[in-house]
């Protein structure tokens, strides 16, 4: 594994600054090379505006570094935002921000349609009482990049981790979200 890219997600005028990690990881025989970006904007919770500058920004430096879109990449991160918020609408393919578009499928929604997933919820002992009256959302996410043929890897499987706490002590005020992904079959429309 080597990070490609290390970078913040400052254009000046944000109130936090998020940062964007990448690396590529060289897989077993039949997996080949995939590389895995890190995704953190801001957590703040009237953050949305700039949550939505940071998406975009990270979508630009994914582009910029890795156009071709056979590339199987994996966007992963606390991205500090419900499904319907405009930044996880945009980096879905639900919505466009600043004249872009992309396309990630949300491992989670890709293999439980109608179930929540929450990953930050006040039945954690250890999520902090400054987050009440917040209700149980999902905020962690694992997506795979999308293309104009699909997408070069497919979901097989996501569940949540450490989603209960163990002799009484949770691993984190977060929930993870786990996935197995393979490499999606070649077929004449997707080499």
């Amino acid at each position: 594994m080597d990070v490609v890219l290390e970078t913040s997600l400052d254009d000046g005028e944000l109130s936090w600054i998020g940062s964007l990690v990448v690396a590529r990881i060289r897989g077993a025989e039949g997996v080949g090379t995939i590389f895995v970006a890190h995704h953190k904007p801001t957590w703040l919770p009237a953050g949305e505006a700039d949550r939505e500058k940071q998406a975009v920004g990270t979508a630009r430096e994914l582009i910029r570094l890795l156009d071709d879109e056979s590339l199987p990449l994996v966007l992963a991160g606390d991205f500090d935002a419900p499904p319907d918020a405009a930044s996880i609408r945009f980096l879905t393919g639900r919505q466009s921000l600043d004249g872009l578009s992309v396309r990630y499928h949300d491992a989670w929604a890709v293999t439980h349609p109608d179930t929540p997933g929450h990953t930050f919820s006040p039945a954690n002992a250890l999520r902090s009482d400054r987050w009440r009256p917040r209700a149980a959302e999902r905020i962690d996410y694992i997506m795979v990049r999308g293309g104009e043929h699909g997408a070069p890897l497919d979901v097989l499987r996501c569940e949540l981790a450490f989603d209960r706490p163990v002799g009484g002590i949770w691993a984190s005020d977060h929930v993870a979200v786990v996935a197995d992904l393979v490499r999606a079959p070649e077929t004449p429309d997707h080499p």
